[in-house]
């Protein structure tokens, strides 16, 4: 192989598998010397690639974490698993998955040549996903759309179809994707509306990007704020909660800025305090589905949701047998 940039991006590839490479595998594979291996190697070193080497007769190659990551070099298989694993988790706001994920998924999906995203497509179409929760799925080329245009940033244009199933065109300038763990929404600016708009991703349609580079505005709140008001209409409340079990094993859904205290005493367990937007019964709903047992120690509306949703658990549980 006598294209240097070719052969380096090839070295690089076999580097990025969790093994350590002899200097005359590494020639054997790509038809050079071993004394081309060790110029390529401070090539890559020169370039910020931490490839670290072991002394013997063979001697041996890998690559190491280092300070930053550096590009992935990905073969065909490797990219179009990365894609379907990406998309069946954004697609089903799966608990856990954050926009982080999406991002990814924007970014491999954006450089992907067209035969893999045909052979993504057609594994992501014949692949069914058991997914936790009510939130309805999405369509992943929807996230992805939506992502690359709040990095843009790029105003956005979609259909969307509201509570009301009222069908509109929106013009927006997109500022965050949130995802609850049950559903996705769009934080962005309706240039129509002049204000700040919240937008269930489930309900949007033919969304694209326009080109229109856009300042972004200050919002007035977090975006996750935001969109936990829109939840309660306007309103938050702290949930106030004791899990009969020790804090290394509290949900992993709790917000990071959650406060628990461990409580003394014989039948211990770890109170916690957090604030959330959601409606009462659907957190009460998310604290049973946890398996864990709990006592809701306030607000009043959320154990009145625990309550409601223990008294239609039980009227079900009722017309067993009947």
């Amino acid at each position: 192989m006598t294209d240097t940039p070719a052969r380096l991006l090839s070295l690089l590839s076999l580097l990025q598998t969790p093994r350590e490479w002899p200097g005359s595998e590494l020639a054997q594979r790509l038809g050079v010397s071993v004394r081309t291996i060790r110029r390529d190697i401070d090539r890559l070193r020169e370039l910020d690639y931490p490839v670290e080497a072991t002394l013997g007769a063979e001697g041996g190659y890998r690559l190491v974490a280092g300070a930053a990551m550096p590009p992935l070099v990905l073969d065909d298989e490797e990219a179009v698993a990365i894609a379907v694993g990406l998309r069946a988790g954004a697609g089903h706001a799966i608990e856990g998955v954050e926009e982080a994920s999406v991002r990814a998924l924007a970014k491999l999906e954006q450089v992907l040549p067209g035969r893999l995203r045909q052979r993504v497509s057609a594994l992501q179409s014949a692949t069914v996903a058991l997914t936790r929760g009510d939130g309805a799925s999405v369509d992943p080329r929807t996230l992805t759309t939506m992502a690359s245009a709040v990095a843009g940033p790029e105003r956005l244009r979609f259909a969307y179809r509201a509570r009301d199933a009222v069908a509109t065109r929106r013009l927006v300038e997109p500022y965050r994707l949130v995802s609850t763990g049950s559903r996705w929404y769009l934080v962005a600016y309706d240039l129509e509306r002049e204000d700040w708009r919240t937008f269930r991703v489930d309900r949007v349609g033919d969304a694209f990007a326009t080109g229109a580079r856009f300042t972004p505005r200050k919002m007035p709140m977090d975006a996750q704020a935001f969109v936990r008001r829109g939840l309660r209409g306007g309103e938050t409340y702290t949930a106030d909660v004791t899990f009969a079990v020790g804090a290394d094993r509290l949900p992993v859904w709790l917000p990071a800025d959650a406060v628990a205290v461990a409580v003394a005493g014989a039948g211990g367990g770890t109170r916690v305090r957090f604030g959330s937007g959601d409606a009462p019964e659907w957190l009460a709903a998310r604290l049973a589905l946890t398996g864990l047992p709990f006592t809701v120690h306030g607000p009043a509306v959320l154990a009145a949701g625990a309550a409601a949703l223990g008294a239609r658990l039980t009227r079900a549980a009722d017309g067993v047998g009947a």
